[in-house]
């Protein structure tokens, strides 16, 4: 894959930075069969076309916007709903975003969170991509209030 900060976190679920058209073209032969694209349409390295490209395979193409400054409760909340559909239908999911580090924290938010998973495990891949600090550390704890 050319896509940046590649990782796959289960059988069903894989995360990365933005696609290149050549890596949409692979995914049918991973059995992916729905994209996740947590990038705005206005990101710096934005795929044009990427919709339409992925659905023209015939597989299921959804964006939630995230802003990068201004993460949104609702914007995690959207994302855990979707992908615990998802996840119950047996789908196989790509999920990215300019360079996975949006989606690098939503996934470890969905795996402390819905999923329960001890912290050093829930980690992976966000600790393989970056550290969630600043504005994206509020947004973590905020998200994490609660939880254990």
């Amino acid at each position: 894959m050319d896509a940046e900060n590649t990782h796959q976190v289960f059988d069903w679920l894989w995360t990365s930075g933005q696609l290149s058209e050549a890596d949409i073209a692979a995914l049918p032969r991973l059995g992916v069969d729905t994209v996740i694209n947590l990038a705005p349409p206005t990101a710096h390295n934005a795929l044009p076309g990427e919709a339409e490209h992925i659905t023209a395979l015939g597989l299921s193409y959804i964006q939630i916007p995230v802003d990068w400054e201004q993460p949104q409760i609702s914007d995690y909340q959207t994302f855990s709903v979707l992908l615990r559909a998802l996840q119950r239908e047996g789908r196989r999911v790509w999920v990215h975003c300019a360079r996975n580090m949006r989606v690098s924290a939503f996934v470890y938010l969905y795996r402390r969170i819905e999923l329960g998973e001890a912290e050093e495990v829930a980690r992976f891949p966000m600790r393989e991509v970056w550290v969630g600090n600043g504005v994206w550390g509020e947004f973590i704890a905020v998200c994490m209030e609660g939880v254990d």
